[in-house]
């Protein structure tokens, strides 16, 4: 029985934190919540930053989770711009990093997220050289952006991931000059293989993007601390006025590390090793969000998983687990993009190994189509590419474990529903 009397620390002021929040409150938890966010801004969604915001069709206020009166007139203890340094798991505290004040909790979620790869190169300090993470990068990025393409300037990115990929989208549609650098094949590789990969290059040719694959940034060259090119380790220079670093993120487990939580192998995508109910190793402290690593009976491994829909349904799972309700977390993965007229859903989980064919249905050649990963004929994935309202039946078709005719999973007259029955 939770008691009115207890406390339960968010630290995190992402979509995770708020949503914890929100769902702690709307169970009915009557105790002290408080939100320990180490921005300024309230909490916030991130996916408009590479999009929406970015492009300038969405309004700054429409990226946030709450408006701000939400947190007070929920009874949510909202710390901005606050820091958290120590866990002292045996006292149950949390240190706050700014003045050192303790904070005790009964139970503790960590939605510590993911902070952005930094390029190990010379030239990084200039001030022409970029991350997307925050609400304050994609403002700067905005701006850069417009600029560029008033002015004809080049934008070199490092990395052909989502992030990369977007920010160019946005970039050309200002009307920059972009440049990707990709160490890999084709883009997004090591999420859906060569097959795929190359839709997406084709795309962005299309729009003028220049793509140099097999090849790493070696050195950003500046003057009076500006860019002004970017070296490969092939002895090219790129012609740049500012540079994208774009190269994954990592998650923050600092936090969970030093106070002793057991933490995922990188083979595991790192993170903070929780159980089905997102415990940790310590059955008071929870994550959820980006920095969990939670097994998945599905998949037969462990997974984390770096996208909105995580943070969204994970969190209400952790909040219900910490209440003492029966969870079992093991929603699909699931994540979207949006790149020129290009609409994208992807649900399930299928790197480059996991899988022994590709199965297409539709017209991969004119960007409307489902594309499905098979292995022995068990679907583990579905991308649907200007095709919609289809998720539930991709994610019906994933979860049902069943084998499918593969002939009648590429023909478009085939309804999905009745396929896996």
């Amino acid at each position: 029985m939770v008691d009115a009397d207890q406390t339960f620390v968010i630290v995190g002021g992402g979509l995770a934190g708020a949503k914890a929040a929100e769902t702690l409150r709307a169970e009915g938890f009557s105790g002290r919540v408080i939100l320990i966010c180490d921005e300024r801004d309230h909490p916030y969604e991130r996916p408009p930053l590479s999009k929406g915001y970015l492009l300038g069709k969405a309004e700054r206020d429409s990226v946030f989770v709450h408006e701000p009166a939400w947190y007070a007139r929920h009874d949510v203890e909202l710390h901005l711009g606050q820091t958290v340094d120590r866990i002292d798991r045996a006292a149950k505290t949390v240190r706050f990093g700014d003045d050192g004040t303790l904070v005790r909790y009964d139970k503790l979620l960590l939605a510590t997220g993911a902070e952005p790869r930094r390029l190990d190169i010379p030239g990084t300090d200039l001030a022409g050289v970029h991350h997307l993470r925050r609400l304050a990068h994609a403002e700067r990025l905005k701006g850069v952006l417009a600029a560029l393409g008033r002015d004809n300037g080049h934008l070199v990115i490092a990395g052909a991931g989502w992030i990369g990929l977007e920010v160019a989208a946005a970039a050309r549609t200002y009307g920059a000059e972009v440049t990707v650098i990709e160490h890999g094949p084709t883009p997004l590789h090591s999420v859906l293989g060569p097959e795929l990969g190359n839709v997406f290059a084709q795309l962005h040719k299309e729009h003028g993007v220049r793509f140099r694959f097999g090849v790493r940034l070696t050195e950003i060259v500046g003057q009076d601390g500006m860019v002004l090119a970017a070296r490969t380790d092939d002895g090219e220079e790129h012609p740049a006025h500012d540079v994208l670093a774009a190269i994954g993120a990592a998650p923050r487990v600092g936090l969970a590390e030093a106070a002793g939580l057991e933490l995922a192998d990188r083979a595991h995508g790192g993170g903070i090793v929780v159980d089905e109910r997102l415990r940790t190793s310590d059955p008071d402290i929870y994550a959820a969000g980006d920095v969990a690593a939670f097994p998945h009976a599905l998949f037969d491994t462990r997974l984390r998983v770096e996208h909105w829909a995580n943070a969204l349904n994970g969190a209400p799972a952790a909040a219900r687990s910490m209440l003492g309700q029966d969870v079992t977390y093991d929603r699909v993965p699931y994540f979207f993009t949006d790149q020129y007229d290009l609409g994208m859903e992807y649900s399930g989980w299928a790197p480059p190994g996991s899988y022994d064919q590709v199965v297409i249905r539709g017209d991969a050649g004119k960007r409307e189509f489902i594309a499905f990963w098979v292995k022995e004929g068990r679907v583990l994935a579905g991308m649907n590419v200007n095709v919609w309202d289809v998720t539930e039946s991709i994610q019906r078709l994933i979860t049902s474990r069943a084998a499918v005719d593969t002939d009648a999973l590429a023909d478009p007259h085939v309804p999905l529903e009745s396929l896996g029955a």
